[in-house]
């Protein structure tokens, strides 16, 4: 406080300061309303760039009038006091209480003020904070989609694998099949080659055996015939035999 002054200079003083600060207060109170308003224009964000600059110094330039106001009234308190005249005393009792009614409550609108423009602070770092963390975590989903999707995709890669070595493996066990089948069927008719083979043997050995069986047959048969033929010769011998000296003697007597 500039030091020196009569009473009503100081009550000239401290109302012209209360209606400075008053202007001053509400022009901080637009700023933060601008600030924080829902306009999006071009406009806008250059006001509000110029107002985050402006509004913390405009609100310190708003504590110390409000201080240097609080000290006027606390020497025209002591002032009014020493006034000889009651009903002057009481007049200027009246306008000191009312200059410090004003700047209180312009104190208390500053405080208030202050106190939103903090919470606003404070709700938009949280805001901030949360945005990163959100940021943060929606990288972190985007990374696990990521990778479960290239685990599921792995999976996939790994089921077609699978279905194809199951087709490769089934086209294998069906050519082994067919294989299987090809080789029962040349083995039957292996088998009925034998045994075609192994009955034309049996065949033979019996042709043989039959053979060797008409061979002594007919030795037999030539045998009894030579024996009959024999038998024969010897009984017609026998028949012949006198008929045959007949003749000789015969032949001998008609030679004598």
């Amino acid at each position: 406080m500039e030091g020196g002054g009569t009473l009503s200079d100081l009550y000239q003083k401290s109302k012209k300061l209360l209606l400075g600060t008053r202007d001053a207060l509400e022009r901080l109170e637009r700023i933060d309303s601008s600030s924080y308003s829902s306009s999006s224009s071009s406009y806008y964000s250059a006001s509000l760039s110029h107002a985050a600059v402006d509004s913390p110094d405009l609100a310190l330039s708003i504590k110390k009038d409000i201080a240097q106001i609080q000290s006027l009234c606390v020497e025209m308190d002591r002032m009014w006091r020493s006034v000889g005249s009651r009903p002057q005393r009481d007049l200027w009792k009246r306008k000191v209480e009312q200059v410090a009614e004003e700047v209180d409550s312009l104190k208390e609108s500053l405080d208030k003020h202050l106190l939103r423009n903090q919470k606003r602070v404070l709700e938009a770092r949280e805001r901030t904070e949360l945005l990163q963390r959100a940021n943060v975590d929606s990288a972190r989903v985007l990374k696990d989609f990521d990778e479960e999707a290239q685990a599921m995709q792995s999976a996939r890669n790994s089921s077609l694998m699978l279905d194809e070595a199951y087709a490769t493996g089934v086209a294998v066990l069906s050519k082994y099949a067919e294989q299987r089948e090809r080789l029962k069927s040349a083995q039957r008719k292996a088998l009925d080659i034998l045994n075609t083979v192994g009955l034309s043997n049996a065949v033979l050995k019996l042709i043989e055996k039959r053979h060797r069986v008409d061979k002594w047959v007919a030795y037999a048969g030539r045998m009894q015939q030579g024996l009959r033929a024999k038998l024969i010769l010897r009984n017609n011998k026998l028949l012949i035999a006198p008929s045959i000296r007949f003749l000789q003697g015969f032949l001998q007597g008609k030679n004598q």
